[in-house]
């Protein structure tokens, strides 16, 4: 270990070197981010004003609507930086920072995600019991879970790091700190924490996302038997956004996390999906789709 060179921060390659691809670049996550914060932020508010809204389903929605701010905070303000000034670096310890928040936040909503879907089952499939069934408690419970699934995920896999050790290129072939672009840094085998990494993805994927599927294909079964043909379309067209939006996370997510990482540009793109992108959809889908949220946001305005 003597003959090798360790160094106190990384260097983050980015999206692109060309400066002016970058300052466009800039443009256009900026808007991206004023937009996700605007949009969450105004969940949040239109939630906690209206009265009509403190239901299970907004109380998931706030949540959602917080981890996302949160989730793309961690990310867009450090790589907007980046795409303004020459030396792109961070710290060792704000690169693994960066990655602990990140995934924290990240394993927290594929969690909460899961829940809602579960909150919609029981109010399509089961709209005699929804109330008993989806109590207060409940809803905090499976909040609190969520939170505490992505806590611990996050906390195991970067109590290891310090079993790394970085030293040789200290150029992070990605736009933000992530533990899959950090392992081939290291100059110790990472095989343990790809491992880790790797089974602790699937674990929450095979935890969460059967029971996104079947609440959902159980919806789809129960919206089919609805008479009304304008009835379908709407309640089809509700749950496609929704779960298109929940499938692209998912699947992004897991490919990034459980194959191993080339540091190819397809990886970098394919991030964008659930860091940014992500945060940005939920909002719209669930407000600019929701007649009470607009009718709130109505009697908020006029107040």
């Amino acid at each position: 270990m003597n003959n090798f060179t360790f160094f106190t921060e990384f260097t983050l390659l980015g999206l692109s070197a060309d400066p002016h691809i970058q300052a466009l670049l800039f443009v256009l996550f900026l808007g991206i981010y004023l937009l996700t914060l605007t949009g969450n932020t105004a969940m949040i508010l239109i939630i906690k004003a209206d009265s009509r809204l403190h239901t299970p389903m907004y109380f998931f929605l706030g949540h959602l609507s917080f981890l996302d701010l949160s989730f793309s905070s961690v990310t867009v303000p450090k790589m907007l930086q980046n795409f303004l000034s020459q030396k792109k670096s961070i710290s060792v310890w704000g690169c693994i920072t960066q990655s602990f928040f990140f995934l924290l936040y990240g394993c927290a909503e594929a969690s909460l995600l899961s829940a809602m879907a579960y909150d919609r089952y029981a109010a399509v499939c089961h709209p005699l019991l929804y109330t008993v069934v989806m109590n207060r408690p409940l809803c905090a419970a499976m909040v609190c879970a969520a939170w505490l699934v992505g806590l611990l995920n996050s906390l195991v896999n970067h109590l290891f790091i310090h079993k790394l050790h970085f030293c040789g290129s200290n150029t992070v072939s990605h736009f933000f700190c992530e533990l899959p672009a950090l392992f081939p840094l290291s100059c110790t085998d990472p095989t343990a924490n790809e491992s880790l990494l790797s089974g602790s993805s699937a674990f929450l994927g095979l935890l969460t996302l059967p029971l996104i599927l079947f609440s959902y294909s159980r919806i789809i079964s129960t919206v089919l038997n609805i008479h009304s043909s304008e009835g379908q379309g709407k309640a089809f067209s509700t749950c496609s956004s929704h779960l298109t939006v929940v499938l692209l996370f998912y699947v992004t997510a897991l490919f990034r996390y459980i194959s191993p990482a080339s540091g190819s540009v397809l990886e970098r793109v394919v991030s964008i999906q659930y860091s940014v992108i992500t945060a940005l959809l939920n909002p719209l889908i669930y407000s600019l789709k929701n007649q009470e949220v607009k009718a709130a946001l109505q009697r908020m305005l006029r107040k």
